[in-house]
């Protein structure tokens, strides 16, 4: 079977990498060998084996009747979507590792395909190399998915690792992350959840079955997490984690992106480093956890190739995706129900007085610094908002949700 892969950068060469390292195995499992055929790139590449396959215009792939599936590794909206909504419409698969393409305009790629009998496959997008589409789609089919929380992006992961075991700065770490390659020279992304928020957003869509856009998503990244959060967090039995959830509460959807308080008992406590960690709750099968690297060329590539294996065993078969393109509309996010962790400065000997006589009874937080610490009681973000304004004549040095 011919392919036609689009852009060489990291993964679309981990893809040829791939299909080169594994060609026996993957013939056996699509049941005949696969081939590139062309590499779609604007450069010129000296390696004369890449060299021969290099096309510049895509048109020769998509008028070519040899190359029955398309794999999309350049990352941005366009030119993939042009290209993604051709190939199907041609009557060719396309397989992709691109969130910002699947969060935006997968429900209606996926009609397109299912209209055309091939198959749009995007395993690759959410967890790099962690199975978590296709056990969406097919293993956790009898369950009623009530929620998916996870930890959606290593490079965050590692952040709050670091800051965590080696009690440093957000700044510091950050730079050491840039330095290592897991974060961009402009991590905006990452540190500002709106990588996470794509990918919750596609699981949320597969999950429910309806369109969840990631626009609508609350998000919130780790900038604000400082060294002393995690002295905080350590003391109270707990780590900080940047979740990513979408639940069902009170017959709506909730999804939201936000640095959290949880319990080291909690299985996501235990995903470290550049690790990303899924968490589905089902009304059958009870909770169930994907673990694995959830970036990376080699762990995202193998995710595309095993896309492209499936693609090949079902030509001419649409394996069916329950997405459609009806809209969700979330819950209100200021009647979710939540507790915080709130730490004041303590500039006045009454600030103790005026936390009672606003939030009423809360727990208290031993402070190793000059501050006030304490856990609201569960109330709704609306009202905990409301409380936090008539504390306008103190310092807040940070809230954070807290899950424990």
């Amino acid at each position: 079977m011919k392919i036609a892969l689009l852009g060489l950068g990291t993964v679309g060469r981990g893809v040829v990498e791939v299909i080169n390292e594994n060609k026996d195995s993957i013939a056996k499992r699509a049941g005949q060998p696969i081939e590139v055929k062309y590499i779609l790139d604007i450069r010129d590449f000296e390696d004369e084996e890449v060299g021969r396959l290099i096309v510049k215009d895509f048109n020769i792939i998509l008028n070519d009747e040899e190359i029955e599936i398309v794999a999309e590794a350049m990352g941005g909206v366009e030119p993939a979507y042009t290209y993604a909504k051709a190939s199907l419409s041609k009557g060719k698969s396309f397989v992709t590792s691109n969130k910002e393409l699947v969060a935006l305009y997968g429900a209606e790629l996926l009609e397109l395909a299912k209209n055309n009998e091939v198959n749009f496959l995007f395993e690759a997008s959410v967890g790099g190399g962690i199975p978590i589409i296709r056990p969406l789609n097919q293993s956790l089919t009898a369950d009623e998915i009530y929620e998916i929380t996870g930890i959606l992006n290593g490079t965050t992961n590692f952040i709050l690792t670091k800051m965590k075991e080696e009690g440093r700065n957000f700044e510091d770490v950050l730079k050491e992350a840039q330095a290592l390659g897991y974060a961009e020279k402009n991590p905006e992304a990452d540190v500002e959840g709106y990588d996470a928020c794509r990918k919750v957003a596609i699981l949320s869509s597969l999950a429910f079955g309806e369109h969840v856009s990631y626009q609508d998503i609350p998000t919130e990244g780790i900038t604000k997490i400082t060294k002393e959060d995690m002295a905080y967090a350590e003391q109270i039995g707990c780590v900080i984690k940047l979740l990513a959830t979408c639940q069902k509460q009170d017959g709506t959807i909730f999804a939201r992106v936000a640095p959290v308080l949880i319990s080291k008992s909690h299985p996501l406590a235990m995903v470290n480093d550049v690790f990303n960690g899924i968490f589905v709750k089902g009304n059958v099968i009870g909770e169930v956890m994907f673990y694995g690297r959830g970036a990376g060329k080699l762990p995202t590539a193998s995710a595309v190739v095993a896309d492209i294996v499936d693609a090949a065993k079902h030509k001419g078969t649409n394996i069916i995706s329950l997405w459609n393109r009806e809209k969700i509309e979330l819950k209100d996010k200021d009647q979710v129900k939540v507790r915080y962790f709130v730490r004041l400065q303590k500039d006045e000997a009454c600030i103790e007085n005026v936390v009672k006589e606003i939030f009423g009874d809360t727990e208290e937080v031993q402070s190793p610094y000059n501050e006030y610490a304490f856990i609201t009681n569960i109330e709704t973000e609306e009202q905990f908002a409301e409380k936090v304004s008539r504390l306008a004549g103190f310092t807040i040095m940070n809230k954070i949700r807290i899950e424990k």
